[in-house]
């Protein structure tokens, strides 16, 4: 422990978007740094077998749909179209080694150490790091836990990677399934299952509440389904699976009623649970030096990401919020700069969301149901994509914009958006959202046209009944 090599300002257990964000910021703002990885290449879940992949697999998965079906209305033929599914796996695993690679090129650009192995918290101020050639102590003035989180299991249904998959699992299969079951409605589910029913899949979608997305406003929930209900996917909804047999050519699964009521089975060739996740903590010794945890197994900290034991800090998916890579990315810089002497805090309420389907989904502030549920008063807006000259012109015209406004003072509470790029056009908003804009404000700033922004526009003029262009 007396060897200054072996002694950091901060280590940083987990290499995900928010620990090696952290990492980097903190490198930055003058700390001797290190991080540990226990896999063989920095960027967590996301960077390997979560956001990225699976973003590389939808925009193949989207081209493929386009060249089939939306095409000819350009005047473009191509016949008969196919694809190769060995090069868009390639593609895929291009995409992760180069983004892979540049954290790597990151870590020695500011000069921070990566400590390969599992980490683990011996007492405060101590990291153990069990390594291919052993055991290695290093000390610290300051341990982040930034290990992300894992798939949530299923009671009855056992994951193999092969038949029953994870997210993990369904961004490798060796061939497009006949058909899919998905349990689970939340993103990664209809993500993951657009891909394959893009590629030929017939999709099931089972999930146990009464509507997918269930964390988004409702009628983004139910304008969503029907959209992909149209696309050809099926939903199963009010429903859970009980168990789930492997034949070894297809499985076999036990539904019932959430509500209660008759069993009934489903085959299917490949069947993905994807019902959440879980914060991933096994391992790192929290309980040895008394580090708290909430009734949801997180780890409970302060307004500085601090846990109850002094020096040891948290962020990303293994504390409350959102289980979001950009959410856990800010709270990385911000603990960070907190732990360098500087100020900073996080506006939840402007985090937003996507799921990267086709439109796409996204949301940023408070749904109108959790307005309601806080006796908030609020106005809305609401503008189609079908009314927009640049939606018109791409041949994109689901969806809609809709800006929650409040009734007394008009700042933006919460934007709601289905539609093509709607991952992009949320930005906007969240900014707007951060620093306290107004309807008036966005009604008034000048958007280009023809772009899909001017959507947003029209919302926000909408707010109080004076959009133009319907």
């Amino acid at each position: 422990m007396s060897n200054d090599a072996n002694t950091y300002d901060l280590i940083v257990i987990g290499s995900g978007p928010g620990g090696y964000v952290a990492a980097i910021r903190a490198a930055q703002l003058g700390m001797k740094t290190a991080c540990v990885e226990i896999n063989p290449t920095l960027g967590g879940t996301c960077l390997n077998v979560g956001c990225i992949p699976s973003k590389a697999l939808l925009t193949s998965s989207e081209k493929f749909t386009e060249a089939q079906h939306h095409l000819a209305m350009h005047g473009i033929k191509l016949g008969q179209v196919s694809f190769d599914l060995s090069v868009m796996m390639a593609h895929k695993d291009k995409v992760v080694k180069d983004n892979t690679a540049g954290v790597e090129y990151l870590f020695r650009k500011n000069k921070i150490d990566w400590l390969k192995g599992r980490g683990r918290i011996a007492a405060p101020g101590q990291v153990v790091v069990e390594g291919a050639e052993g055991s290695q102590t290093y000390a610290a003035k300051k341990i982040l836990i930034a290990t992300g989180s894992e798939s949530m299991p299923l009671n009855g249904v056992t994951v193999d990677e092969k038949r029953i998959v994870s997210s993990t699992g369904a961004l490798v299969l060796p061939q497009v399934p006949k058909n899919m079951i998905v349990i689970g409605g939340g993103v990664i589910g209809l993500e993951l299952g657009s891909v394959w029913h893009s590629l030929g899949a017939q999709v099931t979608v089972i999930e146990f509440l009464d509507r997918i997305m269930p964390p988004m406003d409702v009628e983004v929930s139910k304008t969503m389904q029907k959209i992909l209900t149209k696309q050809g996917m099926q939903f199963k909804l009010g429903s859970k699976v009980t168990s789930a047999k492997n034949n070894g050519n297809n499985v076999t699964l036990t539904i019932e009623p959430a509500a209660g009521g008759a069993a009934e089975t489903m085959i299917a060739d490949v069947v993905l649970v994807a019902i959440g996740r879980r914060p991933y903590t096994e391992g790192l010794g929290l309980d040895k030096i008394g580090v708290k945890l909430d009734e949801r197994k997180r780890i409970a900290v302060d307004e500085h990401f601090e846990t109850n034991v002094k020096g040891v800090f948290a962020i990303g998916d293994v504390i409350p919020g959102p289980m979001l890579a950009h959410k856990a990315e800010d709270e990385g810089v911000v603990c960070a700069e907190i732990m360098a002497g500087q100020s900073g805090h996080i506006n939840y309420d402007a985090i937003p969301s996507v799921v990267y389907t086709w439109p796409e989904v996204a949301s940023v502030g408070k749904t109108e149901e959790e307005l309601k549920k806080a006796g908030v008063a609020y106005k809305s807006g609401k503008f189609p994509f079908s009314a927009n000259g640049r939606a018109r012109a791409l041949g994109e015209t689901d969806g809609f914009v809709k800006i929650l406004a409040d009734a007394a003072t008009d700042r933006v509470l919460g934007v709601h958006i289905v539609g093509a790029d709607a991952g992009t056009l949320i930005a906007e908003m969240a900014l707007a959202i951060e620093f306290g804009a107004s309807s008036e404000d966005i009604a008034r700033t000048c958007h280009a046209h023809p772009t899909l922004n001017e959507i947003i526009k029209e919302a926000a003029l909408g707010v109080e009944g004076r959009s133009i262009h319907i």
